[in-house]
């Protein structure tokens, strides 16, 4: 299995220090948990994107544009790009220049987002997200894709023989649609053959599975192969302690405070306790046995090859805590009992371009 952080620069004061940091210090707390994934052996960092408090990720091909210049192997991601909202033009141009200045590390997951108030920002209604995505979608592969483009539709001005640059730098940036509460979503992967990335972070198993069937069952429907199907998913939180009872007691603050956040409202999880959402949902928060067995049992159940977590919200020391322990006790036997045919092979930089980025640094 290969393994993403992934941060929503969520930027509240801590739960437990009462700390508060400044825009600036979340940036760099960002860029320091990429670097440090990198050296831990993570295979990938993901940045997502809000548009309102208290998220400061309105801007992530910049953000992983400055992770970039200080990383040289780990993948970088979009967790996810709000494609209804955005205007393909843009798109094709900023993460082409992403790709570029990362030696074609990029990976772009899409989808509607979840947070309601982007619509109205950017002249869109919720009714309409769906339809936006899907149209949005199709102009941008054509635009990664082709040259001299012509196109009309409903969500932005028509297009006359237009040509993006630059042009990617892999021959094909590799895209996911992210899936989470729709069958409209993994509809629109199936379409294209390409892997999903679910959410699975507010709700039981069994709804997330049912997405992940639904797309399976709709490769097949339109000629692709599901035995060959790639899933990624998500995980809730994560907090590893020597035992169950001192992980639950060092994450209480935390859970009670992103509990009552406006965006935990807006997902409606029907989870009542922290030991509820251990007991019955993806959160991993336990022992590192404990956390293993949780990650096998939903693997189980998607059969995902890509597993992503986050340690956003916590002090930075218990950040990296949290994380050498993940690496340290919970990837090694990740990487040995789920076998993953993605990310194998080198980005497209060469190990002489790696050699002079570290020189560089």
């Amino acid at each position: 299995m290969k393994v993403a952080l992934f941060s929503l620069m969520m930027n509240l004061p801590n739960a437990v220090t009462g700390e508060s940091w400044t825009a600036q210090q979340k940036f760099r707390n960002v860029i320091r948990q990429a670097v440090l994934a990198e050296r831990l052996g993570f295979d990938a960092y993901g940045v997502g994107e809000r548009h309102g408090a208290p998220f400061l990720s309105s801007s992530p091909p910049v953000v992983l544009t400055a992770i970039a210049a200080q990383t040289s192997r780990i993948r970088l991601l979009t967790t996810v790009t709000v494609l209804s909202i955005l205007d393909p033009v843009r798109v094709a141009e900023d993460y082409a220049t992403l790709d570029h200045l990362s030696g074609g590390r990029l990976e772009m997951i899409i989808g509607k987002g979840n947070d309601p108030r982007h619509y109205q920002l950017f002249g869109i209604t919720e009714e309409e997200q769906w339809e936006s995505l899907a149209e949005r979608y199709r102009l941008l592969k054509r635009l990664w894709s082709e040259e001299k483009v012509t196109w009309e539709g409903k969500y932005r001005p028509p297009l006359e023989q237009v040509t993006t640059y630059p042009r990617p730098c892999q021959k094909s940036i590799p895209v996911w649609h992210g899936s989470a509460s729709s069958t409209l979503s993994t509809e629109l992967a199936a379409q294209f053959g390409e892997p999903i990335f679910s959410s699975n972070s507010f709700h039981p198993q069994a709804k997330y599975k049912a997405l992940i069937d639904h797309y399976r069952e709709r490769l097949a429907h339109y000629g692709h192969d599901p035995a060959r199907a790639v899933v990624g998913a998500g995980s809730g939180s994560l907090y590893l302690g020597s035992t169950a009872e001192e992980a639950i007691r060092r994450y209480r603050p935390y859970y009670s405070a992103f509990s009552v956040t406006e965006s935990a409202k807006h997902n409606k999880s029907p989870f009542t306790s922290l030991e509820d959402v251990i007991a019955n949902g993806p959160a991993l928060i336990g022992s590192s046995e404990q956390v293993i067995e949780k990650i096998l049992n939903y693997h189980e159940a998607f059969g995902h090859q890509v597993l992503s977590i986050s340690v956003d919200g916590l002090t930075e020391s218990e950040q990296e805590e949290q994380l050498q322990r993940f690496a340290e006790e919970v990837l090694p036997v990740l990487k040995q009992e789920i076998p993953s045919t993605i990310w194998e092979n080198d980005p497209v930089w060469s190990h002489e371009n790696k050699a002079a980025i570290h020189r560089i640094h």
